[in-house]
């Protein structure tokens, strides 16, 4: 059988410059550590985004639904726990009663518990889990209509290149029609050391989430990673406006993937990237937005303007 996984490992693991997908973070192990991670104190992401949602939610909602008088569905690409998302479902039923929600995500646990939370916690919600990639979510997106709001919060789109980012929203986009929503999160460009903590806290929580992306793949595909040889970096890339993880070998050494029938050699310091998260500025969040086929209209921040939400409107193409 054809198994998606063990070909992006083995693609990755065998470059010049070894690498993994970040959505491998993701299986049922990784959701629960990274939830653990927006919790920590260092991780200022997640509590200043919710923060952002709780105070403008009502108005987020009611500008998405402009002056149509259709019901407004809501999607929500990486949606993990959606714990964030209660807030903009909670103010959409305020307004007209009944909704349906579409979460996305690579872990079909986090949909489960995720779907379970809020069909008990805001009646009139009816939630249709999607598990996939985001782009393949785009013919369930264009089935919800006729008026859409897609959420892509978290600064997940930090986590992709410039031109996989705009792929990625014109997907979306396809899926739409003109007038319809996108809600945006993006982390903001800032001292790095106000962002390396966020990516290497004290209690070394993103560290383990960092090698679980390992001990992935020793129970997927018989890999025989022994995660101590290896330890968890984060740097501040300035010239990318990024912040990476990679995972470092502690030695020269070779390590065998059963299922790949593949033997991979490290060298002491060579490194598996596993993921950047670009801090953007706002004429980088338009032009992105622009190439994909969305306007921006309002945004939203804190105080101090660490972390933005954005609300940009589907262009006719």
């Amino acid at each position: 059988m054809h198994d998606p996984i063990a070909d992006e490992v083995r693609r990755g693991l065998t470059a010049p410059a070894k690498s993994l997908p970040p959505h491998l973070f993701y299986d049922e192990e990784g959701s629960r550590l990274y939830e653990q991670i927006t919790e920590l104190e260092e991780y200022y992401p997640t509590r200043t985004e919710r923060a952002i949602l709780a105070r403008h939610a009502p108005t987020m909602v009611a500008l998405a639904a402009s002056d149509s008088q259709e019901p407004l569905s809501v999607v929500e690409l990486g949606a993990g726990s959606a714990d964030k998302t209660r807030l903009i479902l909670s103010a959409l039923v305020a307004t007209q009663q009944r909704a349906v929600y579409l979460p996305v995500d690579v872990s079909p646990s986090a949909l489960e518990a995720a779907r379970a939370r809020i069909e008990a916690e805001i009646p009139g919600i009816e939630v249709r889990p999607f598990v996939g990639r985001h782009e393949a979510a785009s013919e369930a997106i264009s089935r919800l209509g006729p008026r859409r709001l897609v959420l892509f919060i978290g600064s997940s789109i930090g986590n992709f290149e410039d031109d996989a980012a705009v792929s990625l929203l014109r997907a979306v986009r396809r899926g739409l029609v003109p007038g319809d929503a996108l809600l945006l999160g993006t982390d903001m460009k800032k001292s790095p050391a106000r962002l390396l903590p966020a990516y290497d806290d004290a209690r070394g929580v993103t560290a383990e989430f960092n090698k679980n992306i390992l001990a992935r793949i020793n129970r997927e595909l018989g890999g025989r990673f022994e995660l101590e040889r290896f330890k968890h970096v984060a740097l501040w890339n300035a010239a990318a406006s990024r912040v990476e993880m990679h995972l470092e070998s502690r030695v020269d050494h070779s390590v065998r993937i059963d299922a790949l029938g593949l033997d991979v050699s490290f060298r002491r310091g060579e490194r598996i990237h596993t993921e950047s998260s670009i801090k953007y500025e706002t004429p980088r969040v338009d032009a992105l937005l622009r190439r994909a086929g969305f306007e921006r209209e309002q945004s939203f921040s804190d105080d101090a303007r660490a972390f933005s939400v954005h609300l940009a409107r589907a262009q006719a193409l």
